[in-house]
């Protein structure tokens, strides 16, 4: 990241027709953004989240670890692949759970059902400019508690057994847990 704002400094101080930056090397409008929305987002990260990046000069590529401290999924560590595309901030960012789950908004192969990761969103509550990184963070924690939707599941599956057997769909769950979440 220090990297990353240097040369927005370098680029910005330099006088107009030279660059200290080499040339192809210009730094994306998508990059200009995620300096100070990554900025934020890890000063508003909620408790149970943590964020890596590989490559600290990589912004647009990193890690979520949701580790729930309540409801169904108490207990376990979840991971997340974010990838910010080129088309930011116009673009959601794709977004792929890595860890195997038993979730109604999020399938065994990592898809993920939040309205504000699809560009266009029958509730209305979908991508648009305004939205920010650290909204994705707190909409994918919220799949833990309070976003978790069994009317519009995606594993169809995985909400028709919560509303056939509650104990049955929790007991799925803390065997999904211990076997692929264990902190």
């Amino acid at each position: 990241m220090i990297t990353l704002t240097r040369k927005l400094k370098n680029e910005n101080d330099a006088p107009s027709g030279s660059s200290t930056i080499e040339p192809g090397k210009r730094v994306s409008i998508r990059d200009r953004l995620l300096v100070k929305e990554v900025q934020e987002m890890e000063q508003t990260l909620p408790g149970t989240c943590r964020v890596r990046f590989e490559d600290p000069h990589l912004l647009h590529d990193f890690y979520l670890t949701i580790t729930p401290d309540e409801g169904f999924w108490a207990g376990g560590r979840f991971r997340f692949h974010i990838y910010v595309t080129e088309e930011y901030n116009m673009a959601p960012p794709s977004v792929k759970c890595l860890t195997k789950l038993w979730h109604p908004n999020i399938s065994e192969h990592g898809d993920i059902c939040l309205s504000l990761l699809r560009q266009n969103s029958i509730d209305g509550m979908g991508w648009a400019p305004t939205r920010k990184l650290k909204d994705i963070i707190w909409g994918l924690n919220s799949l833990f508690t309070d976003l978790l939707n069994f009317d519009d599941p995606l594993n169809i599956e995985a909400a028709e057994l919560y509303l056939k057997d509650k104990e049955a769909f929790q007991s799925t769950v803390r065997e999904y847990v211990t076997q692929y979440a264990k902190r």
